[in-house]
């Protein structure tokens, strides 16, 4: 399992403060949304804020208090199948793309599922040591902290394809404007990148390994949505010259001719955000882009895309601007194993590694990741055509 929990960060806050803390955020983040809000899934890869509120109640009834709390009751039987997402070592799942048809259980069920959860958890300490549980538990709120961005990112897709385009709320998750510009130099050499230490990690940050770079330039700022109209302008989604193969095909297929929810107006671009349609604002950095167009734009640009270990070098040598709050950020690094990765024993060694196959590595973090989740040795990882996350763009050279 993970590392024990530190005497320090985040993860020393006491593991039942932790866990109320966590899931009433969860909770807070679906609150101005209506029951019919929370049942919608736009499309196979989203899906509805009623799975995401189960789903992660799941996790620790599953991982959690059916292994360890004497005399647990799962509060439904039929929910073990429902509500697993990919974990083939636990039993049968619903399948993925079917997720908004499960009408019943009803948002007030799955609400009494969260309480009858979070009651048990309360009964954990004192009555099961804590080397049993409390990593396990630690695994599930990074987990539940992953799901809270889903759910922002999942209910503002399913409210762009609404006609109407209905707001979230009022929010702050808004880009942040770049100030400068400029280009970091890193030096060459043998550097080390990877999670080691005794905080938490996911199994796919480890073993921290060495890794050669040659000398490189990593761009402080993400790419602005001025920079990227001028790619528009310039025909880049017209010019096969500057694209993957894939990604062209994909684009034609698609229909792409500008980033996920930017629409063209009489006064300029305008944007669908969270906050509802906005005007684009060139000075703030781009969201929603694909690894294609990234990619796509960088050939442009005349640069590329870092690899991770040159990201990951870089932001631990502080040279990045917004490093981890607007947008993850591409990079031209297939999604793989480190060196030496082990995934953790039994079913939540599926968390990761079985996904190490047709993704890309993104870093950083973003506007909706919560406070204290990021970190410089973090993988995330997408499909390249996926757009909905909230994703940017950072240049590198040489």
């Amino acid at each position: 399992m993970n590392t024990p929990h530190p005497v320090e960060g985040p993860d020393a806050e006491p593991i039942l403060a932790r866990f109320r803390r966590v899931r009433q955020t969860t909770t807070a983040l679906t609150a101005a949304l209506t029951p019919e809000d929370c049942q919608i899934q736009s499309m196979p890869d989203a899906s509805p804020a009623k799975w995401h509120l189960a789903h992660t109640t799941w996790f620790f009834e599953t991982f959690v208090l059916t292994p360890f709390l004497p005399g647990y009751h799962p509060f439904d039987p039929a929910f073990a199948v429902l509500f697993n997402s990919y974990y083939v070592g636990v039993g049968e799942r619903h399948p993925r793309a079917q997720r908004g048809l499960l009408t019943r259980p009803t948002l007030e069920t799955v609400l009494a599922y969260r309480a009858h959860v979070d009651a048990a958890m309360a009964r954990m300490e004192g009555k099961v040591p804590g080397r049993l549980w409390h990593d396990l538990a630690i695994l599930g709120l990074h987990h539940e902290e992953q799901h809270q961005e889903l759910i922002l990112m999942d209910i503002q897709h399913a409210f762009a394809c609404n006609p109407i385009e209905p707001a979230y709320g009022p929010t702050t998750t808004t880009p942040r404007p770049d100030s400068g510009h400029g280009w970091e130099a890193m030096p060459g050499g043998l550097h080390a990148i990877g999670h080691d230490g005794p905080d938490f990690a996911f199994d796919n940050e480890r073993p921290r390994h060495r890794v050669w770079l040659e000398p490189f330039a990593i761009a402080r700022n993400l790419v602005s949505s001025g920079e990227y109209a001028e790619f528009i302008a310039d025909g880049g989604y017209r010019r096969p010259e500057l694209w993957l193969s894939d990604g062209w095909a994909m684009a034609e297929a698609e229909g792409w001719h500008a980033p996920l929810y930017w629409r063209p107006g009489d006064s300029g671009w305008t944007r669908f955000s969270l906050a509802g349609r906005q005007p684009v604002h060139a000075a703030e950095p781009v969201l929603h882009i694909s690894y294609y167009e990234a990619d796509a734009f960088a050939r442009w640009a005349g640069a590329r895309l870092p690899t991770e270990a040159e990201w990951e070098v870089a932001a631990v040598h502080g040279g990045l601007r917004h490093a981890d709050d607007t947008g993850w950020q591409w990079t031209s690094s297939a999604y793989a194993p480190y060196p030496g990765f082990a995934p953790e024993a039994g079913a939540v060694g599926e968390y990761n590694g079985k996904f190490m196959v047709n993704q890309q590595v993104l870093r950083g973090g973003s506007l909706a990741t919560p406070a204290g989740h990021a970190r410089a040795t973090y993988r995330n990882f997408f499909p390249p055509a996926a757009r909905w996350a909230f994703t940017a763009i950072r240049l590198a050279r040489g």
